[in-house]
This record gives C-alpha cells, sequence and structure tokens, in this order.
C-alpha cells in the first residue's frame, strides 16, 4: 500500500511539469481562465487565431511541437495565433462550444462527445503510417496473471480522459453490452489524462491494467523502450478515425478554405517535419465525418458517460 501511494503521487505530480518559453502567446488555463478580448478588434480577420489543444500525450513532452504548428499557421495567414492548452478534453470541448477558440486539435472520443453550442466543422485528420485510424489497446504489466478480458474483473484500471474513445469509450461501451458498469468491473479505477501516464501506471504497476491509443504505443516503444519492455497487450478494438482538426463554423469560407490548405500541405514544409513526426503526424488529410457518426451513436447509448 505504502508503494502505490508512492507511485500514485510521482504519477499525478507529471501534471506539474511546466513547458518552454515560445514566441508564440501561449495560454495555460490550469493558471487562468481568461482568453483574448475580441471586442478590441474592429476587423474579425486581424484579431489573433485561437487554437486550442489538450493532447494525448504529456503536455510537457508535445507543447513545443503545437506552438511551431501554430507559427507555421500564423507565418502562413500573416496573422497572430495563440496557442491555448487545457488538460482535459472536456476543456476544449468546452471552449469551442464557447467560441473562445476558431481551431482545436480534438481527439476522436471528444469530437464524438461534442454537443456545443458553438457549431464546429472538421477540416482535416491525422494520417499516421498510412492510415487514418488506430486502435484501442488493453494493456497490462507482462508479468501479469490477467491474459483475457475478462480476467480484468476485480482488477484495477487506469482510463485516459474521461472523454478519450480508446482510453475510456471503448471499454465503457464493451461494458455497456453487458450491463455492467467500470464501477462494478474493477476494483478501483482512476484517470491519468494522457496515454503515456496510463503506459507508465501499468509498467511500475500502480494498476493492473489500462487501455491506450495504438498510436501512442508505438510512440512509447521508440521513446520509453524501458517502460514499453514491460507492457503486454491482451486486447485490441477498433479500428477509429483518428482525432479531427475542427473550425468553428462561422468563420467565413475564405478563412476556412486558407487553414485546411495549410493542415494539408504543412507536410510538405521541411521544417514541420519533425513537428509532425512528434506530434505521430504523417501529414492531415481531407475528412470523412461519416466515420465519426458510429462513435457519436455509442457516446450517445451509453448515456454520456
Amino acid at each position: 500500500m505504502h508503494k502505490f501511494s508512492i507511485l500514485l503521487f510521482l504519477l499525478l505530480t507529471f501534471n506539474l511539469f511546466g513547458c518552454m518559453p515560445s514566441n508564440t502567446p501561449y495560454i495555460d488555463f490550469d493558471k487562468t481562465q481568461s482568453t483574448p478580448p475580441t471586442n478590441t478588434y474592429n476587423d474579425e480577420s486581424s484579431r489573433p487565431l485561437r487554437i486550442a489543444v489538450a493532447t494525448v500525450i504529456s503536455p510537457h513532452a508535445t507543447i513545443e511541437y503545437y506552438r511551431n504548428v501554430a507559427n507555421h499557421i500564423s507565418k502562413q495567414l500573416n496573422r497572430p495565433t495563440v496557442l491555448i492548452q487545457r488538460k482535459t478534453y472536456e476543456e476544449v470541448n468546452m471552449i469551442m462550444s464557447n467560441g473562445d477558440a476558431d481551431i482545436a486539435f480534438m481527439s476522436t472520443g471528444a469530437y464524438s462527445a461534442y454537443r456545443g453550442l458553438t457549431d464546429i466543422e472538421i477540416i482535416a485528420m491525422v494520417n499516421h503510417r498510412q492510415t487514418s485510424s488506430y486502435h484501442a489497446q488493453i494493456i497490462v504489466h507482462k508479468d501479469s496473471d490477467i491474459f483475457t478480458e475478462a480476467d480484468l474483473q476485480g482488477k484495477s484500471f487506469a482510463f485516459t480522459d474521461p472523454l478519450s474513445f480508446s482510453g475510456h469509450i471503448a471499454i465503457v461501451d464493451l461494458l455497456n453490452k453487458r450491463n455492467i458498469r467500470p464501477e462494478q468491473y474493477f476494483s478501483r479505477y482512476l484517470y491519468t489524462y494522457s496515454h503515456d501516464k496510463s503506459i507508465w501506471a501499468v509498467a511500475n504497476k500502480v494498476v493492473d491494467a489500462a487501455s491506450i491509443d495504438s498510436m501512442i504505443f508505438d510512440y512509447s516503444q521508440k521513446i520509453q523502450p524501458e517502460l514499453a519492455k514491460n507492457i503486454r497487450i491482451i486486447s485490441i478494438i477498433g479500428p477509429y478515425p483518428t482525432g479531427p482538426v475542427v473550425v468553428r463554423s462561422k468563420l467565413n469560407k475564405e478563412q476556412k478554405d486558407a487553414i485546411q490548405h495549410i493542415f494539408l500541405t504543412m507536410h510538405k514544409h521541411e521544417d514541420m517535419l519533425n513537428s509532425l513526426d512528434n506530434l505521430l503526424i504523417d501529414n492531415f488529410i481531407l475528412p470523412n465525418v461519416e466515420l465519426y457518426k458510429p462513435l457519436q451513436k455509442i457516446y450517445d447509448q451509453i448515456g454520456g458517460i
């Protein structure tokens, strides 16, 4: 029990990592609740574009690369950008719903769950390793006595984010089909708020199992092999469409078309390749909105979690 308390404390303190300075204006909403005022700009097209993100990987590991994306958009449009970071997917959804951001990097689950007051449109989706789909993977420690989904009953479990499809909704849906709630099935569960933290929690036996994004596990094998080598996959669920880039529908068509073009051609700029690679993006492709509709139905069926 003492070991668990120490490990859980270390896991939670991951959220305290800071971010490096940047030329791109940056708002960390864990520290402030304000957004750039919009009423100080007479011309809608001249005010900064607000870009919201809640990362699937720990923010300290990726925020530099999102800043580079924001800088690239700023240069291409000759218009300032502001990067807004949130810890959870729900907070990004709320920002979009309130009209406090113009562009958002959404997870698959966050988009599927979005029922905001502000209409949004998908302008691009992620292509990684020549595919625009991924899977949910249920992982355990390599030495675990868990080998099937049935073995998870009575065990501890790590979800990533309540709105993560691979890290939460897929598992809730799996249990829902058997008329079981997570609190009935698992001895306990927690939220880590990033897939790499879930991998860490399983590798260090903080929890018995977790559900993660397959793209993140591939990434972990590359950058954290010492953790990944302690992980075993017991189940693969999916596939699901990758997370989309969305914009406020009220942006004028010329702006939306210009922003979409920037995303679809970003991989052609050599100075962006490293940032895209570290964000697990080969390139952005035209979206297929139909792919998300079955997931939106799943979200509705499980009662909004």
